[in-house]
Order: C-alpha cells, then structure tokens, then sequence
C-alpha cells in the first residue's frame, strides 16, 4: 500500500505543479486515528530500514526539505525522524552562506555534508535555498539561475550513481495556515523566539513563494532525485505521508543483510565453553 501512496505524492517529469491552498488541505481520504495507527507503524518500521542501512553499508539515504516558513520542517524531523537512530542519522540546516562558504561554488558546503554510505542525511533547508532565494530576491539573471538549475541536477545525479539515494520533500500549506501558524508563535511564549520582524516581509511575497516553489519543483523533479509534494496544513497527514513515502524508498534499495564472516555453528559451540 506505501509504494502506491507514495506514488500519487510524486511529481512526474515534466509535470505541472499546482500548489493550490485546497491541494495543501487534502488528506486523501485518511481518518486522523487511522493515519495516526499507520504512521506508528512507519516509524517502527524506519527504525528497522535503518538499521538494515547500517549492516548493508554500500547504500546512503539522503532527505531534503524544503517549505516556507511555518510549513512543518523541524516538526517533520521531530516527529518522523526521531525514528532513526541518532548515531547514523545527521541533520544539516543551510542558511545564508558565511566566511569561507561565500569564497566557493554554491554547491561546495553542500557536498561536504552529504551522507556518507551506511548511513542517513537530513537537509532541512538545502541547495535548493541557493536557487529560491535568488529568484525571491531578483540577484541573478535568468541564465544563471538555468544553469543552477542545471547544476544541481547533475549535482544529484552523480549522488545518485555513488550510491545515494535522494528523496525530495516540499511541505505545502495554504496562506491562511501559515498566518494562523505565525500567530501561534505570537502567541504561545514558548515560541515566541521563532518569529522574526522579516516573516512579516517574506509572508509579503506569499505568491512570489508560490510561483517560484512551482518552477523549481517542477525544472528538477527527475527519476534518480524525485520531488513529492507533501499536504500538510494537517500535520498528522503530513507526518503519515512523510513517514510512507521514506518507508518506500528505503524499502525498494533493495537492501542486504552481510553475509556472516564466521562460522555461526563453531562459534556458538566455542561461546558455549567460555559460559
């Protein structure tokens, strides 16, 4: 049933993509209870994947999210990725580029931080931040932001022939939800640090937001590196539909189990000696 959920997430190449507020309200038809039981399930079961992931060694999984402000990244990582265990998992946030960042390709930071074989990388925020907020802000031309384009797809796809697997996330909510999500930090104190002044201007350019997640979604959604677009005004069906999607993913590495290097019947008659 997960590779057939996740499926109808997909974005197909060369698609149209519509982020319209009704799209970001569906859930698909799940109950909350329903898709609570089954999300259960999922982390159970990541927690295994990974696990696996480990022993394989020759496969590395790397998720990217992306979403505007208030979408639910830091909610996707603590509610679904606490599946994983911490020692094999990294989660990397890139921001404005500073120091020796800003002196290199736009890329460079990026590849330093991927994950290596045998184990799980999380972007919240990522290489796509160097696309997005070029074309928000107007600071490169069209033919240099082609070529980012361009770039970050070969960049993928070597990725992808060194034995990562990519799996892309774009958190979709409507603009009445993220103005109730701000709210929300305004008024609860205990989130009051994550509001800024400069939400306010980027809640502003909402349709430019918009527009410009459509394009990107859709120049570099490919077969290696696929972009699912998540509804998420729900966070339980955003959860369940996270959760489905690295479920399948993981599952269809085709992942194997060593081969034991010993001899388990002598081993075990040796143990047995030393109890």
């Amino acid at each position: 049933m997960n590779k057939k959920f996740a499926r109808s997430l997909r974005v197909d190449i060369g698609a149209q993509v519509s982020l319209s507020d009704v799209l970001a309200e569906t859930t698909g038809g799940w109950a909350k209870p329903d898709a609570e039981r089954r999300t259960k399930e999922n982390l159970a079961a990541l927690e295994e994947l990974q696990y696996q992931l480990y022993a394989d060694g020759g496969r590395a999984l790397l998720v990217v999210l992306q979403g505007i402000d208030a979408a639910g990244k830091d909610g996707v990582v603590r509610k679904v990725f606490t599946a994983f265990n911490p020692q094999g998992t990294s989660v990397t946030s890139f921001k404005v580029p500073v120091g020796s960042e800003v002196s290199h390709d736009f890329l460079w930071r990026v590849h330093g931080a991927c994950p290596p074989r045998g184990t799980i990388g999380i972007f919240n925020r990522s290489h796509y931040e160097d696309l997005i907020v070029p074309m928000i802000r107007g600071t490169l031309k069209p033919k240099q932001l082609r070529n980012r384009e361009e770039q970050i797809r070969a960049f993928e796809n070597m990725l992808v022939n060194e034995e990562t697997t990519i799996v892309k996330f774009l958190l979709h909510i409507s603009r009445d939800e993220q103005w109730e999500r701000l709210m929300s930090r305004l008024d609860e104190p205990t989130r009051n640090w994550k509001f800024s002044m400069g939400d306010l201007a980027e809640r502003q350019r909402w349709d430019l937001y918009i527009s410009t997640f459509q394009h990107i979604v859709a120049a570099t959604s490919t077969d290696v590196a696929p972009w699912y677009v998540i509804p998420a005004n729900s966070k339980w069906f955003r959860d369940l539909a996270v959760s489905e999607v690295v479920r399948s993913t993981l599952e269809g590495m085709k992942l194997q189990w060593p081969k034991a290097s010993l001899d388990a019947k002598l081993a075990r008659r040796e143990l047995k000696k030393l109890r």
